[in-house]
């Protein structure tokens, strides 16, 4: 049995090991693959894993010998499931393996922007602090997060650790999700209409997956409905976001700050206008990437693999 790994620099530039499915089968990791070379690298290989180079209708019809893709991720856009649901490949996902690495850089990114730490670290080691005339200065406004609300769309299994994380800093929570559980309302949390998360939240931070519902669902108008100086955190999926109308709104003065992990177009394009937006934090889509939790996807995806061997497939998304 011949498997190709299409892109394992993402999952493992160095610091994990293939042994585990080298021991499967006769084993090809690529770092990378343009999608030109995508199919010629499948050739006659019966199992594919990707995490973010495109598998298109194209691409699976030109591989007769193909039955299974493993997405090495939680999304998978990057396949045409129809295409390969209809020549009867089995298509898997790593649903839960980063929910504690996510929750945590979201809460992060959201440090950043209320203490600036990494400016006023480098500050210091430019010399500001030794030239200074007081004990201590501050370069942006500080901001305590204690009493603030914050806001969840999105209220899976990380907008669950999210929130958690928020009211151990003292923060009230509210959280907008299209399936509420009530069991989980608490003291410092309950469920809200989206309205009334939008106008509410001092931060709003975004847990929910990409659909045609969700799309572009921060826009102008959202914005307008939002608390004047809030903080918007995205850890979830780019096109949540209007980057434009997010640009306008922190260039306005409308949001104090935003800071995401993740772009409409990745890797970001040139022209995205959040790259010259005031108050704006951007990192490239690494919330999920600590070593812990690309260990637990790795694991996963053996596992997934092995499912499928043994005639009982799971975490199925065709």
């Amino acid at each position: 049995m011949k498997i190709v790994v299409l892109d394992g620099y993402t999952l493992n530039p160095g610091d994990l090991d293939w042994k585990t499915l080298a021991a499967m089968g006769e084993l090809s990791v690529h770092d990378r693959t343009e999608e030109s070379l995508t199919a010629a690298r499948i050739g006659d290989a019966e199992i594919v894993l990707t995490n973010k180079a495109p598998l298109s209708a194209e691409t699976i019809r030109g591989c007769p010998k193909l039955r299974y893709i493993g997405v090495l991720a939680t999304g998978y856009n990057i396949v045409d499931v129809a295409a390969a649901k209809s020549a009867g490949i089995v298509v898997t996902n790593i649903p839960t393996y980063g929910t504690d690495a996510v929750a945590q850089f979201a809460i992060a990114l959201l440090l950043e922007v209320c203490h600036h730490v990494g400016h006023h670290a480098q500050s210091v080691r430019d010399g500001e602090w030794s030239r200074s005339p007081d004990w201590c200065y501050w370069h942006h406004p500080l901001i305590e997060l204690a009493g603030k609300t914050m806001g969840v769309i999105g209220f899976g299994r990380i907008g669950q650790r999210t929130g958690g994380i928020a009211r151990a800093l003292g923060m009230r929570v509210l959280a907008y999700d299209e399936y509420p559980n009530p069991a989980l309302e608490k003291e410092g949390f309950s469920y809200a209409s989206l309205d009334r998360v939008l106008s509410e939240s001092d931060v709003l931070s975004l847990h929910c997956p990409l659909t045609d519902k969700t799309r572009g669902m921060i826009n102008r108008d959202s914005l307008s409905r939002m608390r004047d100086g809030a903080i918007l955190i995205n850890t979830s999926r780019g096109p949540l976001v209007d980057e434009a109308a997010l640009a306008e709104a922190l260039d306005a003065g409308k949001l104090r700050g935003a800071a995401v992990d993740v772009v409409s177009a990745e890797p970001i394009r040139p022209d995205n206008p959040l790259l010259r937006a005031r108050n704006m934090l951007i990192t490239p889509h690494i919330a999920w990437a600590p070593l812990e939790s690309r260990v637990r996807l790795m694991d996963v995806a053996v596992e997934n693999l092995r499912a499928f061997l043994a005639g009982s497939p799971r975490n199925t998304v065709s």
